[in-house]
């Protein structure tokens, strides 16, 4: 069995990313990846730019007295253009105004007094006070956003803050993805003797669509050799990646490995973790097409994955390796999530010569609870917890430790 580390690496080293962009609307981009670098074509502000609502001055007119009377010039709300400042003059200003030319200090109204067409100004400013510099947050010609960023609603704020209407975003990843288990059930179906509920299907769907994916979904297929390689040769024609969940042990009835090593390769199986040991990774061939030489046909190839069919076992293994992937074959730059160190407010005596992945998740004193029941049969613990602590192989854990913890904050973004 391989490390955890060893697999993902194995994973993340045949992951290239996808061909294919569009430019789409900033409005409709978000949870896109970049394709291209976003670069500023203005300074941001583009103008010097009032903090406050106050007066504008020259704090030279003060000639360094605490406070001064000035007759108002100008009234400058924002989104106006101001005249210059005559010397000896206030401008009423407000909160994102442009700064008249000549001014160099806001004085917010709070530290003067108005009293018809004059005001007091009790303060005496430095010069650049409550004043926001032309291109103090950006500069025209910088990279605000590289390639490979995935668009969050603060980043597409950002692309809008300097004109950008549009993005140029990378294609999804199209993925397929199906079930097996001649004992699996639709909710809303009758549950026949020895059936259960295929939760998997909701759960993997949301994960997939959660990434951004474009899903095609097969549904539960037969627990059958033929069937289960006629899925996969139908999958591997119009999709970067098939997603498979049971099937993957060594059990009669589990067809998904001998029907992918039928319809291409595998490159490996079995993780030497807690929950989610069988899973696999391969690829399958895509039929030959009229216009491919047979070398091309060949080589075309669409990647493959196959989870264990346990609930917790497919959750913590689509976090752990299939998320990575996913964000990799899409062209995001960084694909590791960022991990806690916390205290372990349980003791777990009995170490797994695997390494474990456990439910957890923090309580009002900051440390860590456990689940009770950390069987991979328990799909309640990943509603329960707020991530997985990463526990090393043959480690136990004492009361007060420190811990590395994966929070599913990060793992479910």
């Amino acid at each position: 069995m391989l490390a955890t580390a060893e697999a993902l690496a194995t994973l993340l080293s045949a992951a290239s990313p996808i061909a294919g962009t569009e430019s789409i609307p900033t409005l409709d981009a978000l949870n896109r990846i970049l394709a291209a670098d976003v670069t500023s074509p203005l300074d941001v502000p583009p103008m010097n730019t009032s903090s406050m609502d106050g007066y504008a001055i020259r704090s030279a007119d003060l000639a360094g007295q605490a406070t001064g009377r000035l007759p108002v010039s100008q009234r400058i709300p924002a989104g106006h253009a101001p005249e210059p400042l005559t010397p000896g003059t206030a401008a009423r200003i407000f909160t994102g105004a442009t700064v008249p030319p000549g001014a160099d200090a806001i004085v917010m109204q709070e530290q003067t007094e108005a009293s018809g067409a004059e005001v007091t100004i009790l303060h005496s400013p430095q010069p650049g006070e409550w004043i926001t510099v032309q291109g103090a947050d950006i500069r025209s010609g910088s990279v605000i956003l590289p390639a490979g960023t995935r668009l969050t609603p603060q980043a597409l704020g950002l692309a809008a803050s300097v004109g950008c209407a549009e993005l140029v975003v990378r294609r999804r990843v199209k993925v397929a993805v199906f079930f097996t288990g001649d004992e699996l059930t639709m909710p809303g179906e009758p549950l026949k003797p020895g059936a259960i509920y295929n939760s998997n299907r909701f759960t993997l769907r949301g994960l997939l669509e959660k990434l951004g994916c474009e899903v095609t979904d097969y549904g539960i297929v037969a627990d059958k050799l033929d069937a289960t390689r006629a899925t996969l040769r139908e999958a591997a024609e119009a999709h970067d990646l098939i997603l498979t969940c049971g099937g993957v042990s060594v059990g009669e009835e589990d067809h998904v490995k001998p029907a992918v090593e039928a319809e291409g390769r595998l490159a490996m199986w079995q993780i030497a973790m807690k929950p989610g040991k069988p899973l696999a990774f391969g690829a399958v061939r895509r039929a030959a097409r009229r216009d491919e030489t047979a070398a091309a046909a060949d080589a075309a190839e669409t990647f493959f994955i196959g989870l264990p069919g346990n609930p917790v076992s497919s959750f913590a293994t689509f976090l752990l390796f299939v998320r990575p992937f996913i964000l990799s074959l899409a062209g995001v730059q960084t694909v590791t999530p960022r991990a806690l160190s916390l205290r372990a407010d349980f003791t777990q005596s009995k170490a797994d010569r695997r390494n474990e992945f456990l439910r957890a998740r923090i309580n009002p004193a900051g440390g860590l609870d456990l689940f009770p029941n950390q069987s991979s049969a328990v799909l309640t613990s990943t509603v329960w917890g707020d991530g997985l602590i990463d526990n090393p192989p043959n480690h136990a854990i004492s009361a007060g430790e420190t811990v590395r913890f994966l929070p599913f904050s990060e793992l479910l973004n």
